[in-house]
């Protein structure tokens, strides 16, 4: 189970942890039953809410961290992730937060224990990090959170 002490699954995410604040992570965790096979984890936030004529695909990556180690079920708040920090939509290799031009948007988290390491460096985009674990996923969580920001 994927979740954060800053807000609830499903619920709003406090604009500290977004383009109207620190944007700053927010703290994340990770419990339940970790199979023993895994050896890292992924972790990738998006938004699939961004208006075609903004982006064709409707996507924007904001986060990818990949070779997490499998001994570790949190990540503290404002860090930087153990792993290696892939692309996100603007070709940083950083967290980049809330940020929506229109409307509210939906933010997924998604984390993926995987049985294997992967062998990109920084950089790597989520369409490569993703590709890379497809037949290695052996367990994964997401956690949703919404933002809009105040016009």
């Amino acid at each position: 189970m994927l979740a954060s002490s800053a807000f609830a699954n499903g619920g709003a995410i406090p604009p500290k942890y977004t383009c109207d604040g620190e944007n700053v992570n927010p703290p994340l965790s990770w419990s339940g039953v970790i199979p023993p096979s895994t050896k890292s984890f992924v972790l990738i936030m998006d938004d699939p809410d961004v208006p075609l004529d903004i982006r064709p695909d409707g996507m924007f990556d904001h986060w990818v961290v990949f070779n997490i180690p499998a001994d570790v079920r949190s990540l503290g708040e404002a860090s930087v992730p153990p792993g290696v920090q892939g692309a996100n939509t603007r070709g940083d290799s950083i967290y980049r937060g809330p940020c929506p031009p229109d409307r509210e948007h939906r933010y997924f988290f998604r984390l993926y224990a995987v049985d294997t390491m992967l062998g990109f460096k920084e950089g790597a985009t989520k369409i490569e990090v993703l590709a890379a674990i497809d037949g290695h996923v052996i367990a994964a969580g997401e956690l949703m959170g919404r933002y809009d920001r105040q016009r």
